[in-house]
């Protein structure tokens, strides 16, 4: 059993953060891979066209990597892939509130607000007396050019008509001058074959000038905070659950010995150790009725993403391995990589002792969570048949009040944000 701490002075840009957020919430699909990712890349393109500051092309990619971040279901995420999209504006209203709320993303908020704003011929600078910013449009603009793309056709060929559809709309739907710089763009075939290229992320990184965009670990706390939003504001089911276990796991790692660094990157793994649940349907999460085994199976993918997508940030090995590997099992019978004792760090044990503690006393909408006695009993059981290590259930029952009672708070309050969505 090894007890790994998070590395010092370590820092991470903020575009691979939200690389790993926005390929999250792609995995949903095949017919939505990479579509954030598409969004900020041609935004990008027009900006540059259009002699945009860097500041200004550094918040569009930014914008255009989580402009759906707002759409939780399978069912709004395919809607926005439709050129005429239905009630665009829940989903952006829901986004704008989940990004106002951390710092290095409350500058988007807006933008990702008004990003289905038509033009309208001038009219859609101004909604009810509050600016639409011209970035929302550039977004706009963008976000319809992508999906106007046929994934499965070689993508050259379809340039004429994606050309045409967008001067159809220059000035009802989309602001002239912008659609005037993507025809520019449009004519150069390397625009297109970069666009539809596996290298896109790596495209990307080399266009935003990130040396001011890094993130140390405090910073990580907010940012990873904003990832369990919306991890867990998807379903009412799980509402507040990954607040819980970031809290629980913290509170056992410190009962535990961990300095106040490694309790902290236990927290933020907490808030990520879900974040494979975005590739997860809402429609599987909030079913009612016993899952069948082949959707069962897919809500078993989550840890496999989990890991996949955070595994691409070396500074985060660690916090990856605590949050990924929360329902492995000490005798092996876990998933998904059937990891045993000696191959789990303490940081992965806390973390299912967490989650599983958290999934027993936490209030759901179909049911109360359970009682100490009750909470107890079930995790016992767990250490005998060799699940969950013994020494760790030991401190939460010891102090199982305090941890509990911080559980409960941070739910509380996860409730409260949840109620204003």
């Amino acid at each position: 059993m090894t007890k790994y701490e998070c590395p010092n002075n370590s820092k991470v840009n903020l575009i691979d953060l939200i690389s790993c957020l926005s390929d999250a919430m792609d995995y949903i699909d095949p017919d939505i891979v990479n579509h954030h990712k598409h969004v900020a890349y041609v935004a990008l393109c027009i900006a540059e066209e259009m002699g945009m500051s860097v500041r200004e092309r550094n918040t569009l990619i930014l914008a255009g990597a989580l402009h759906d971040i707002g759409a939780f279901s399978l069912r709004e995420r395919k809607d926005t892939l439709s050129f005429e999209i239905s009630k665009p504006a829940v989903h952006a209203q829901r986004g704008y509130k989940l990004l106002r709320l951390f710092d290095p993303t409350a500058a988007i908020a807006s933008i990702v607000r008004f990003h289905h704003t038509p033009w309208n011929h001038g009219k859609g600078s101004c909604i009810r007396d509050e600016q639409v910013p011209m970035e929302s449009h550039m977004i706009h603009l963008a976000d319809r050019i992508s999906v106007l793309v046929n994934r499965k056709r070689e993508i050259l060929a379809q340039v004429p008509q994606i050309c045409k559809t967008i001067m159809a709309n220059s000035g009802s739907r989309f602001v002239p001058g912008m659609v005037d710089a993507f025809l520019t763009v449009a004519a150069r075939e390397s625009f297109w074959l970069d666009l539809t290229s596996q290298s896109l992320h790596q495209i990307l990184s080399r266009k935003l000038h990130s040396k001011i965009m890094t993130l140390d670990y405090s910073d990580l706390v907010g940012f990873s905070m904003l990832f369990s939003r919306i991890i867990d504001f998807k379903s009412p089911f799980t509402a507040t659950h990954s607040r819980g276990v970031a809290s629980s796991a913290r509170t056992l790692a410190g009962f535990l010995g961990f300095s106040n660094r490694g309790c902290t990157c236990m927290e933020i793994a907490g808030y990520l150790h879900d974040l494979g649940k975005l590739a997860v349907p809402v429609e599987i999460l909030d079913k009612p009725a016993k899952l069948s085994r082949g959707e069962f199976n897919v809500v078993r993918h989550h840890t496999f993403y989990t890991y996949r997508i955070l595994e691409t940030i070396e500074s985060l090995r660690i916090i990856n391995q605590w949050a990924a590997f929360h329902h492995e099992r000490l005798d092996g019978s876990g998933y998904p990589f059937h990891l045993k004792s000696k191959d789990l760090p303490l940081g992965s044990q806390i973390m299912a002792v967490a989650d599983v503690f958290t999934a027993l006393a936490e209030d759901r909408p179909y049911r109360v969570g359970m009682k100490k006695s009750e909470v107890l009993d079930e995790l016992e059981a767990m250490v005998t048949r060799s699940a969950l290590n013994g020494d760790i259930f030991s401190v939460l029952r010891v102090n199982y009040e305090e941890i509990n009672a911080t559980r409960a708070q941070a739910q509380a309050d996860a409730r409260v944000e949840y109620s204003t969505l």
